[in-house]
């Protein structure tokens, strides 16, 4: 498939499990740890015990436009999810992300590989008191590997390798 480029338009790190995620401008990411002060990279994070493909999560803006349209309409009404409140930590937009499951993508100078899909969970609807796993199945994100480490920035261009 073809696609791109696309742009990073968010990055949000947390430093614990459950704490509030905080925006950045850029972040350091450093293969097979993920950003640099983030809950996972320090092992402090929900599934950090679990063994998985995380070094980084993205979720689609196109997913949250979906939300807030009631999209397909499978819930009540509509559902405002905001950047910081979906806990991956790059929203990316114009990039398919169930597409590049095991393939290669850079983001700057930073190159990914696709792990998994990410599956939305009970955790994330209970801290937000919003009824998400329903509406996020099949388009909760994209769990990835960092390849090539380095420092990523929001407006950054999201490209196939």
């Amino acid at each position: 498939m073809k696609w791109g480029p696309g742009k990073l338009l968010y990055i949000h790190i947390a430093d614990n499990a459950s704490e509030e995620m905080k925006e950045l401008s850029e972040a350091e990411l450093i293969v097979g740890k993920g950003i640099v002060g983030d809950r996972y990279f320090k092992g402090t994070g929900k599934y950090s015990d679990i063994p998985d493909i995380r070094d980084i999560t993205i979720i689609e803006k196109e997913v949250l436009d979906a939300l807030k349209e009631n999209q397909p309409p499978i819930q009540e009404k509509s559902i405002i999810l905001k950047p910081h409140e979906h806990r991956r930590n790059l929203t990316s937009e114009g990039v398919p992300l169930n597409y590049l499951v095991k393939k290669r993508f850079k983001i700057g100078e930073v190159i990914l590989e696709g792990g998994r899909l990410n599956f939305p969970c009970k955790y994330l609807a209970d801290l937000l008191k919003k009824p998400l796993v329903l509406p996020l199945y099949n388009r909760s994100g994209l769990n990835c590997k960092i390849i090539k480490g380095g420092v990523i920035r929001v407006d950054d261009k999201i490209e196939a390798v």
